[in-house]
């Protein structure tokens, strides 16, 4: 006898799903136990929000979508947040819910609310799983969730649904989407004449490109094509960051958009690869003139329509990135471009603008951290000000090895979104870095990585304030209200929590942390003490 639970597992191994998180509650007992004998491992957390920046940490390594799994009620609306980041994160997830029956719901109230209706605003689609449509309903919800543009999506599974036998029908494989390319016309002819003419080219990507595997080909693109390149953060790394091609990952940083903005108005044309300014600030509102004479032409490849209208295009090409970049870039020849050489030159400016050669300080955390961690290693870095310096700062030499919340710029995420990593990928040096105020929003977790057993240095920026929102609050001439606080001794607090503490004050004593925290078999907890008022001027 198959139940619907089980299929349901199956369905989810079967689409490469290998981890889920989540709190389990009666409603949700029997699914729990499919998903283990499918093969998929359940990993117990202390809150589901943190158990749904798990899961994407898992999606990160092996592209499935992935698994958060809450109990009625108030497991539900716990996840709320995480939900709503993959939502406007682009992260393909399946959430997991259980239900009462619908007739039991017409006189037991007791936790009985809407899931539906509650999720409907910040999921891609909900669904209400049916004795009678559970292969199908199952196999829907992993095909929206990683249709373009990827996201969540909800199955609400009533008890008695999850535990009634069901037909086991041979599992057909949806078919795999051609990659669309531009149709031939004069469209496309415009936009090869552009790039094949331009004397100023520059290039913007943006998250598309993660999600449709062309990071290769917009890295063999730009070098062949002499193309200068810019990325959003979650786009860092689609070009090694050391190429003198890459002007690295931009997008909250006033400074940097001070550097940055007379490339873009110099620019004669300008290549939108999977380009989603969803990750930025407001001064990438129109940051480019369109409609008059020495306007640029703006190429748009993306995966959907614009419907943001935070910026527009001369020409706009919906499809796959990467075909999109061969059927306008392949077979050009290439060209000297930038004759003033205009792009090292911003290149060399933002490098300047956030240096990382200070005695100590947060920048200084940040320079001797990279320098610890390999090549190959990734990092989650949390929202707040030392986000911002980081992703200026920070290189990445591949794509997603540097791991954040963008869109919804949720707190408390580096923490998880490390550890699911490190659970998928168990032999890749993996750092997470947070704020002070972040730290605290998820210190249960530590008890959750102290049982994962894993080798995992956690590096914490403790100033005893949100630094950010001071700054924006002393910049509008408000007095200091909400944004102090006391300080924790995290170094205790990881050694109660079962793991290792260390409280590091300079670079020598951070870089003898990190080298010992990469080769330890448990989670270490580093505090590095920089003062109030650190991050001012920086960003």
């Amino acid at each position: 006898m198959t139940t619907s639970a089980q299929l349901i597992a199956r369905r989810l191994h079967q689409a490469g799903c290998r981890h889920a998180f989540g709190i389990p509650g009666g409603e949700v007992l029997g699914l729990m136990q499919a998903l283990d004998g499918a093969g998929i491992d359940f990993r117990l957390v202390k809150h589901e929000n943190n158990g749904g920046f798990m899961a994407e940490g898992t999606h990160h390594v092996n592209g499935a979508p992935g698994i958060l799994l809450a109990t009625i009620g108030p497991g539900v609306v716990n996840a709320i947040n995480v939900v709503a980041n993959a939502y406007q994160d682009q992260v393909p997830l399946i959430f997991l819910t259980g239900c009462v029956d619908a007739a039991e719901a017409q006189t037991f109230t007791h936790q009985v609310m809407d899931h539906g209706k509650v999720l409907d605003s910040i999921t891609k689609a909900t669904f209400r799983v049916d004795s009678g449509a559970v292969d199908a309903t199952v196999s829907k919800a992993i095909a929206i969730a990683l249709a373009d543009p990827p996201g969540p999506v909800h199955l609400d599974i009533p008890i008695s649904v999850a535990g009634a036998s069901v037909a086991d029908n041979e599992f057909c494989t949806p078919a795999t989407p051609s990659k669309m390319a531009p149709a031939p016309g004069p469209d496309l002819d415009a936009a090869r004449a552009a790039i094949a003419g331009a004397e100023r080219p520059l290039v913007i990507a943006g998250v598309d490109v993660l999600h449709h595997d062309a990071a290769a080909t917009l890295a063999e693109t730009v070098r062949r094509l002499d193309l200068p390149l810019l990325t959003t953060y979650k786009a860092k790394g689609v070009l090694p960051e050391d190429d003198p091609l890459a002007l690295g990952g931009r997008g909250l940083s006033p400074k940097s958009f001070k550097i940055i903005k007379p490339l873009i108005d110099a620019a004669d044309v300008i290549l939108l690869a999977g380009y989603d300014p969803i990750e930025m600030r407001v001064d990438w509102r129109d940051p480019w003139r369109l409609g008059t004479t020495d306007s640029p032409m703006v190429i748009d490849i993306s995966s959907k329509a614009n419907t943001h209208f935070m910026h527009q295009a001369s020409l706009t090409f919906i499809g796959d990135i990467g075909a999109g970049l061969d059927a306008i870039c392949g077979g050009l020849a290439a060209a000297d471009h930038w004759p003033g050489g205009e792009p090292a030159a911003v290149r060399a400016a933002l490098s300047q603008a956030f240096p990382g050669d200070e005695d100590w300080g947060p920048a200084a955390v940040i320079d001797t951290a990279r320098k610890a961690l390999p090549r190959n290693g990734v990092a989650t870095v949390d929202t707040g000000a030392h986000r911002i310096l980081l992703a200026e700062q920070w290189d990445c030499f591949a794509p997603r090895t540097l791991l954040q919340s963008c869109g919804l710029c949720t707190m408390g995420a580096a923490l998880p979104l490390a550890m699911g990593y490190k659970l998928a990928s168990p032999e890749t040096p993996v750092i997470a870095f947070t704020g002070d105020a972040g730290m605290e929003m998820v210190l249960g977790e530590l008890a959750t990585l102290r049982d994962m057993r894993l080798c995992l240095p956690v590096v914490v920026f403790v100033d005893e304030q949100l630094a950010l929102i001071e700054i924006k609050q002393r910049g509008e001439g408000h007095g200091n209200l909400g944004v102090n606080f006391d300080g924790t001794d995290f170094a205790a607090v990881a050694e109660a929590l079962g793991g290792v503490g260390v409280t590091a004050g300079d670079r020598a004593s951070l870089t003898t942390a990190l080298e010992a925290a990469l080769e330890r078999q448990t989670f270490t907890v580093i505090a590095c003490p920089i003062g109030r008022a650190a991050y001012d001027g920086r960003f």
